[in-house]
């Protein structure tokens, strides 16, 4: 079995998705192989999982942005709702919004002060245009006005680095475990997180919504994806191994130990899941006139 995970080595999808893949080889004693196939905020990983064998042998491992944001961004090399069936979710990923050393906020409404009294000045890095963060960011925009410097990545291990670097001053990013250490030695500041609620992790952290941005308050969702001819026999029988993989006490914790919560369910489930945010983002996207960078 191949998972191509659509972002770069290093950030927090690649970290689940390796670990998700030993597991589903234990389970069922095939070789899983991971490889990454970054950029357009995940769109070239899951045109390669469109175009695969229909049989099972090639998976994606994705946000579901690729299929519920960037079609209605742009054209794509695939149709998102036709040519990628959902296997199984597997987590809920908060976003934290964190000023590196290039930055001199100490909290968010510093931030949104400092980008009113600088208009450009202040670079916000993502991992991508059509990104979970270049909404969010455009969402800020459209609620308070700031004009701050979108700079678009291919995904999380580089835009960490520059981060690290302080090539910019905010960075949004998904929570993960690559974060953990930067965070505790202050490199990294955590300002503000988009979920449903604090992080048992960061409790001292306000969730975009306590801050008066609820629009920005968004979150992501990772999952298994499979070509869309692939039998429904497969889909069950992998989305069964993906549930019980999940279900595995390791996995949990490691999840959870970065405040990623498993996920899980069947494939409709997922896919309803999927229809419900395509048309929120589509509605998110007209009515703050969002364009793809």
């Amino acid at each position: 079995i191949r998972i191509v995970v659509a972002y770069p080595a290093g950030g927090v999808s690649d970290v689940i998705a390796r670990a998700l893949g030993d597991k589903l080889s234990a389970q069922t004693g095939s070789a899983v192989v991971v490889e990454n196939k970054a950029g357009a905020s995940g769109a070239i990983g899951m045109d390669t999982v469109a175009k695969a064998p229909a049989d099972g042998s090639v998976l994606g491992f994705s946000a579901i942005s690729p299929l519920v944001l960037s079609p209605h961004l742009g054209k794509l090399p695939f149709d998102a709702q036709k040519d990628i069936a959902p296997v199984a979710s597997v987590m809920v990923s908060p976003v934290l919004l964190l000023a590196t050393s290039a930055s001199k906020s100490q909290d968010f409404p510093a931030l949104v002060r400092e980008a009113k009294a600088a208009p450009g000045a202040i670079r916000w890095a993502t991992s991508g245009p059509a990104s979970l963060g270049h909404i969010m960011l455009e969402q800020l925009h459209a609620a308070s006005g700031v004009d701050i410097t979108h700079v678009p990545y291919k995904g999380g291990g580089q835009q960490l680095n520059d981060a690290l670097g302080g090539q910019f001053e905010i960075l949004s990013t998904n929570a993960g475990p690559t974060l953990t250490p930067h965070i505790q030695s202050g490199k990294l500041r955590p300002l503000a997180v988009g979920a449903p609620a604090r992080l048992p992790g960061l409790p001292q952290v306000p969730t975009l919504a306590e801050l008066g941005y609820p629009a920005a308050n968004l979150s992501s969702r990772f999952g298994i994806f499979a070509p869309a001819a692939t039998p429904a026999p497969v889909i069950e029988r992998l989305n069964t191994e993906i549930n019980r993989a999940l279900a595995n006490p390791e996995i949990a914790a490691n999840l959870r130990a970065t405040d990623n919560e498993p996920a899980g369910g069947s494939p409709a489930d997922f896919a309803r899941e999927i229809a419900r945010e395509y048309e929120a983002n589509g509605r998110i996207i007209r009515a703050a006139n969002i364009k793809a960078d």
